[in-house]
């Protein structure tokens, strides 16, 4: 073997035996071609060594890409089950006030929300009425055309079921005290049926991106279709 230093037999022998372990451990390969690049000498270019480094440049990017996607799927998958989840505990209810109490209790803590106000428009807006103050902190009222207004504010687009957005404002009239701790928010428009005013479902994040515009939004899109027929079998 000249001058170069010599491989034991039973090293020898295992490599022979099993060349696989070579050809697929990546830190072996490649000092096995850096040696070969120094032995032909600087004024040698092997193109195959280039285009293997392409290749591994390339396989990083999927290996990247795969594990993001399954990431994703896994994340889209949890989303799904909490929906689900949500919905059936808000089916359970037996009464409006039973509903209402779950509404803000389990249903937004399956939802992972800091805080959750279902808002009626209404032209009789008292919200110190004894029969509202029965129902909970839930529920509050509002003037025609607050709905519109409050989702509409800023670049939201109208005619949207669900608006994903940071929040730096303290408008109490939706979350009340907690307004100055929600950093983001998700505003569910609620068609509450032929002759009625529309609603509309807020769950409030102390979380900045837990509400953003780049979210999708289908699932929520979801939750609020099932809440729009749920309340419409209570205000009838």
């Amino acid at each position: 073997m000249g001058k170069g230093a010599a491989i034991e037999d039973d090293l020898r022998a295992r490599i022979i035996s099993q060349p696989d372990v070579i050809l697929e451990d990546i830190d072996v390969m490649r000092a096995l071609v850096s040696a070969n690049e120094r032995a032909r000498g600087a004024n040698v270019v092997d193109l195959r060594s280039v285009a293997m480094e392409r290749l591994e440049a390339r396989l990083d990017r999927l290996e990247d890409t795969h594990r993001s996607v399954i990431a994703a799927a896994y994340e889209n998958l949890a989303s799904t089950n909490q929906v689900h989840r949500a919905i059936l505990r808000m089916l359970d209810s037996d009464d409006f006030e039973t509903f209402l109490h779950d509404l803000g209790g389990e249903v937004a803590d399956i939802l992972r929300v800091d805080t959750l106000r279902l808002v009626l428009e209404t032209e009789r807006e008292d919200d110190d009425d004894p029969a509202l103050r029965k129902l909970g902190d839930v529920l509050c009222t509002a003037e025609p055309g607050f709905v519109d207004a409050y989702i509409e504010t800023g670049r939201d687009r109208a005619g949207r079921q669900v608006t994903l957005r940071k929040r730096d404002r303290d408008d109490a009239r939706i979350f009340g005290d907690r307004a100055s701790w929600v950093r983001s928010e998700a505003c569910l428009r609620l068609d509450l049926g032929t002759g009625r005013l529309p609603g509309m479902l807020a769950l409030g994040s102390e979380d900045a991106e837990r509400f953003s515009p780049t979210h999708g939004t289908d699932l929520l899109s979801f939750f609020a279709s099932v809440f729009e027929r749920t309340m419409r079998r209570w205000l009838s």
